[in-house]
Protein backbone atom coordinates (compact mmCIF):
# COMPACT_ATOMS: atom_id res chain seq x y z
CA UNK A 1 0.00 0.00 0.00
CA UNK A 2 1.56 3.46 -1.05
CA UNK A 3 1.26 6.43 1.77
CA UNK A 4 1.43 10.14 0.42
CA UNK A 5 2.26 12.13 3.62
CA UNK A 6 1.93 15.77 3.03
CA UNK A 7 4.10 18.51 4.73
CA UNK A 8 4.68 22.02 5.12
CA UNK A 9 7.26 24.68 5.54
CA UNK A 10 6.47 26.71 8.87
CA UNK A 11 8.06 29.35 11.44
CA UNK A 12 9.63 26.92 14.02
CA UNK A 13 7.20 26.98 16.91
CA UNK A 14 9.87 28.20 19.68
CA UNK A 15 10.39 31.87 16.96
CA UNK A 16 8.65 34.51 18.56
CA UNK A 17 6.86 35.85 15.87
CA UNK A 18 7.09 39.19 14.49
CA UNK A 19 4.75 41.42 12.02
CA UNK A 20 6.31 43.25 9.42
CA UNK A 21 6.65 47.26 9.80
CA UNK A 22 4.27 47.82 6.35
CA UNK A 23 1.90 45.37 8.24
CA UNK A 24 2.15 43.50 5.49
CA UNK A 25 2.79 39.99 6.56
CA UNK A 26 4.96 37.71 9.34
CA UNK A 27 8.30 39.04 8.98
CA UNK A 28 10.34 35.52 8.08
CA UNK A 29 13.85 37.19 7.36
CA UNK A 30 16.59 34.86 9.46
CA UNK A 31 13.80 33.26 11.06
CA UNK A 32 14.08 29.66 12.09
CA UNK A 33 11.64 27.59 9.73
CA UNK A 34 10.74 23.51 10.75
CA UNK A 35 8.56 21.16 10.08
CA UNK A 36 4.99 21.72 11.02
CA UNK A 37 4.22 20.03 14.36
CA UNK A 38 1.11 18.19 13.04
CA UNK A 39 3.14 17.21 9.89
CA UNK A 40 5.63 15.54 11.49
CA UNK A 41 2.73 13.39 13.59
CA UNK A 42 1.58 12.44 10.11
CA UNK A 43 5.13 11.43 9.14
CA UNK A 44 5.57 9.13 12.08
CA UNK A 45 2.08 7.08 11.92
CA UNK A 46 3.20 6.59 8.14
CA UNK A 47 6.64 5.26 9.13
CA UNK A 48 4.82 2.95 11.67
CA UNK A 49 2.41 1.62 9.05
CA UNK A 50 5.43 0.57 7.13
CA UNK A 51 7.34 -0.94 10.05
CA UNK A 52 3.69 -2.98 10.97
CA UNK A 53 3.88 -4.18 7.00
CA UNK A 54 0.68 -2.25 5.97
CA UNK A 55 2.38 0.06 3.99
CA UNK A 56 5.05 -0.79 1.26
CA UNK A 57 5.67 2.86 0.29
CA UNK A 58 5.72 6.25 1.96
CA UNK A 59 5.98 9.65 -0.18
CA UNK A 60 5.98 12.89 1.21
CA UNK A 61 4.97 16.06 -0.63
CA UNK A 62 5.69 19.75 -0.02
CA UNK A 63 4.18 22.76 -1.71
CA UNK A 64 6.57 26.11 -1.53
CA UNK A 65 9.52 27.81 -2.20
CA UNK A 66 13.01 25.32 -2.64
CA UNK A 67 13.92 25.97 1.16
CA UNK A 68 11.20 23.36 1.43
CA UNK A 69 13.44 20.49 0.38
CA UNK A 70 14.88 21.14 3.61
CA UNK A 71 11.40 19.54 5.67
CA UNK A 72 11.32 17.03 2.80
CA UNK A 73 14.82 15.50 3.38
CA UNK A 74 14.12 15.75 7.75
CA UNK A 75 10.91 13.39 6.63
CA UNK A 76 12.94 11.07 4.16
CA UNK A 77 15.40 11.02 7.57
CA UNK A 78 12.77 10.11 9.58
CA UNK A 79 11.57 6.92 7.09
CA UNK A 80 9.83 8.22 3.94
CA UNK A 81 11.32 6.94 0.96
CA UNK A 82 10.91 9.55 -1.24
CA UNK A 83 9.63 12.69 -2.05
CA UNK A 84 8.33 15.82 -4.02
CA UNK A 85 8.64 18.77 -4.47
CA UNK A 86 5.73 21.15 -5.83
CA UNK A 87 7.88 24.93 -5.94
CA UNK A 88 6.33 27.74 -5.48
CA UNK A 89 7.13 31.06 -4.64
CA UNK A 90 3.92 32.35 -3.87
CA UNK A 91 1.89 32.58 -0.73
CA UNK A 92 -1.41 29.99 -1.28
CA UNK A 93 -4.29 29.64 0.36
CA UNK A 94 -5.89 26.51 1.04
CA UNK A 95 -8.04 25.64 -1.76
CA UNK A 96 -4.78 26.01 -4.03
CA UNK A 97 -3.00 23.74 -1.59
CA UNK A 98 -5.42 21.03 -1.86
CA UNK A 99 -5.90 21.69 -5.91
CA UNK A 100 -2.32 20.75 -5.84
CA UNK A 101 -2.26 18.16 -3.68
CA UNK A 102 -4.89 16.44 -5.56
CA UNK A 103 -2.70 16.58 -8.74
CA UNK A 104 -0.13 15.05 -7.12
CA UNK A 105 -2.77 12.15 -5.87
CA UNK A 106 -3.64 11.87 -9.44
CA UNK A 107 -0.07 10.95 -10.28
CA UNK A 108 0.96 8.40 -7.60
CA UNK A 109 -2.57 6.83 -6.61
CA UNK A 110 -1.96 5.92 -2.98
CA UNK A 111 -4.09 4.53 -1.08
CA UNK A 112 -3.89 6.86 1.88
CA UNK A 113 -3.43 10.16 2.75
CA UNK A 114 -2.26 11.75 5.50
CA UNK A 115 -2.34 15.57 6.25
CA UNK A 116 -1.87 17.30 9.62
CA UNK A 117 -5.25 18.44 10.77
CA UNK A 118 -3.73 22.08 10.45
CA UNK A 119 -0.27 24.08 10.17
CA UNK A 120 0.37 26.35 12.81
CA UNK A 121 1.01 29.06 10.95
CA UNK A 122 -2.36 30.05 9.00
CA UNK A 123 -4.24 27.66 11.54
CA UNK A 124 -6.75 27.33 9.17
CA UNK A 125 -7.62 23.49 9.25
CA UNK A 126 -9.33 23.09 5.91
CA UNK A 127 -6.53 21.65 3.57
CA UNK A 128 -7.59 18.11 4.31
CA UNK A 129 -11.14 18.31 4.05
CA UNK A 130 -10.73 20.32 0.71
CA UNK A 131 -8.49 17.71 -0.82
CA UNK A 132 -10.96 15.07 0.52
CA UNK A 133 -13.80 16.87 -1.30
CA UNK A 134 -11.69 17.24 -4.59
CA UNK A 135 -11.02 13.77 -4.92
CA UNK A 136 -14.02 12.13 -3.79
CA UNK A 137 -12.23 9.90 -0.98
CA UNK A 138 -13.71 8.93 2.66
CA UNK A 139 -12.24 11.17 5.45
CA UNK A 140 -11.54 10.87 9.03
CA UNK A 141 -10.09 14.45 10.46
CA UNK A 142 -8.94 14.73 14.09
CA UNK A 143 -7.25 11.11 14.57
CA UNK A 144 -5.94 9.91 17.60
CA UNK A 145 -5.88 6.24 16.17
CA UNK A 146 -5.41 4.80 12.96
CA UNK A 147 -5.97 1.21 12.44
CA UNK A 148 -5.42 -0.46 8.75
CA UNK A 149 -6.80 -3.67 7.54
CA UNK A 150 -7.39 -4.77 3.96
CA UNK A 151 -9.08 -2.12 2.28
CA UNK A 152 -10.58 -0.70 5.38
CA UNK A 153 -9.16 2.08 7.70
CA UNK A 154 -11.07 2.70 11.04
CA UNK A 155 -10.40 5.90 12.47
CA UNK A 156 -11.00 7.02 16.49
CA UNK A 157 -11.74 10.85 16.21
CA UNK A 158 -11.22 13.33 19.03
CA UNK A 159 -14.83 15.19 19.02
CA UNK A 160 -16.10 17.41 21.79
CA UNK A 161 -18.59 14.64 23.12
CA UNK A 162 -15.42 12.46 23.39
CA UNK A 163 -14.49 9.69 20.76
CA UNK A 164 -15.99 8.84 17.44
CA UNK A 165 -14.48 5.92 15.38
CA UNK A 166 -15.60 5.73 11.50
CA UNK A 167 -14.69 2.94 9.14
CA UNK A 168 -13.33 4.23 5.82
CA UNK A 169 -12.87 2.45 2.52
CA UNK A 170 -9.30 3.04 1.46
CA UNK A 171 -8.38 5.60 -0.62
CA UNK A 172 -8.93 7.58 1.95
CA UNK A 173 -7.70 11.13 3.45
CA UNK A 174 -6.85 11.04 7.24
CA UNK A 175 -5.93 14.26 8.88
CA UNK A 176 -4.19 13.57 12.25
CA UNK A 177 -4.45 15.28 16.41
CA UNK A 178 -1.46 15.79 19.07
CA UNK A 179 -2.57 12.49 20.52
CA UNK A 180 -1.98 10.02 17.51
CA UNK A 181 1.87 9.57 18.53
CA UNK A 182 4.95 11.05 19.39
CA UNK A 183 7.30 11.79 16.20
CA UNK A 184 10.93 10.18 16.90
CA UNK A 185 14.32 12.08 16.18
CA UNK A 186 16.14 11.16 12.98
CA UNK A 187 19.20 9.21 13.87
CA UNK A 188 22.64 10.30 12.17
CA UNK A 189 23.15 7.39 9.66
CA UNK A 190 19.12 8.09 8.78
CA UNK A 191 20.05 11.88 8.18
CA UNK A 192 23.25 10.75 5.81
CA UNK A 193 20.99 8.42 4.12
CA UNK A 194 18.09 10.68 3.58
CA UNK A 195 20.55 12.72 1.22
CA UNK A 196 20.56 10.17 -1.42
CA UNK A 197 16.86 9.57 -1.39
CA UNK A 198 15.27 10.44 -4.56
CA UNK A 199 13.69 14.08 -4.80
CA UNK A 200 11.29 15.06 -7.57
CA UNK A 201 10.78 19.01 -8.18
CA UNK A 202 7.27 19.63 -9.93
CA UNK A 203 5.77 23.73 -10.88
CA UNK A 204 2.12 24.05 -10.84
CA UNK A 205 1.78 24.41 -14.53
CA UNK A 206 3.14 21.40 -15.17
CA UNK A 207 0.65 19.72 -12.79
CA UNK A 208 -2.00 21.78 -14.86
CA UNK A 209 -3.13 23.79 -11.54
CA UNK A 210 -3.72 27.44 -11.22
CA UNK A 211 -2.69 28.65 -7.96
CA UNK A 212 -4.44 32.10 -8.38
CA UNK A 213 -6.09 33.10 -5.36
CA UNK A 214 -9.38 34.83 -4.32
CA UNK A 215 -8.59 35.79 -1.21
CA UNK A 216 -6.38 39.16 -0.04
CA UNK A 217 -4.16 39.72 2.97
CA UNK A 218 -5.12 43.37 3.77
CA UNK A 219 -3.44 44.13 7.02
CA UNK A 220 -1.80 42.06 9.49
CA UNK A 221 -1.32 42.94 12.58
CA UNK A 222 0.41 41.40 16.42
CA UNK A 223 -1.99 41.10 19.45
CA UNK A 224 -2.64 43.70 21.75
CA UNK A 225 -0.10 43.71 24.66
CA UNK A 226 -2.07 42.28 27.71
CA UNK A 227 -2.32 44.62 30.62
CA UNK A 228 -0.37 43.84 34.05
CA UNK A 229 -2.95 42.00 36.48
CA UNK A 230 -3.74 43.41 40.07
CA UNK A 231 -3.56 41.30 43.80
CA UNK A 232 -6.75 41.72 45.60
CA UNK A 233 -6.49 41.25 49.75
CA UNK A 234 -9.76 39.60 49.94
CA UNK A 235 -13.07 37.92 48.05
CA UNK A 236 -15.48 40.75 48.78
CA UNK A 237 -12.85 42.97 47.03
CA UNK A 238 -12.36 40.83 43.96
CA UNK A 239 -16.15 41.41 43.57
CA UNK A 240 -16.25 44.63 43.86
CA UNK A 241 -13.69 45.05 41.15
CA UNK A 242 -15.77 42.65 38.64
CA UNK A 243 -18.60 44.80 39.28
CA UNK A 244 -17.08 48.28 39.16
CA UNK A 245 -14.45 47.78 36.63
CA UNK A 246 -14.67 44.63 34.64
CA UNK A 247 -18.39 45.11 34.72
CA UNK A 248 -18.54 41.46 34.12
CA UNK A 249 -21.09 40.72 36.96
Amino acid sequence: MKVLVAVKRVVDYNVKVRVKPDNSGVDLANVKMSMNPFCEIAVEEAVRLKEKGVASEIVVVSIGPTQAQEQLRTALALGADRAILVESADELNSLAVAKLLKAVVDKEQPQLVILGKQAIDSDNNQTGQMLAALTGYAQGTFASKVEVSGDKANVTREIDGGLQTVALNLPAIVTTDLRLNEPRYASLPNIMKAKKKPLETLTPDALGVSTASTVKTLKVEAPAARGAGIKVKSVAELVEKLKTEAKVI
